[in-house]
């Protein structure tokens, strides 16, 4: 059992240290790949909170939310734009919730 055991964890440093030399060769590709999604979110995210203080018509919002589904399902059918799709789908939902926040009000 505690052969097994071993066997695991020594498994397990040499599978965490083959993936840190491949992070550590190929730069930061692997990296920026894996927090893609999150810049794809933050992005978006910072502009419309920077739109949020300029007192926009709820009529404007509604017309990003249907511009951000509009791009973001002519972008799907696209080879290289396929890989931002989510920046004008963030919008879109940033921007419902923004709605949906200002006619709670």
């Amino acid at each position: 059992m505690t052969t097994l055991r071993l066997s695991r964890l020594t498994n397990e440093k040499v599978c965490h240290m083959i993936l840190v030399i491949i992070i550590a060769l190929r730069d930061e590709t692997m990296l920026s790949k894996v927090l893609g999604s999150g810049w794809g979110v933050l992005l978006p995210g910072l502009i419309i909170a920077g739109l949020a203080f300029t007192d926009l018509s709820i009529d404007i919002w509604k017309t990003f939310i249907v511009s951000g589904l509009l791009i973001s399902s002519a972008m799907i059918w696209h080879k290289q734009l396929r890989h931002f799709v989510l920046l004008p789908s963030c919008v879109a939902l940033i921007s419902g919730m923004l709605v949906i926040m200002m006619s709670l009000k």
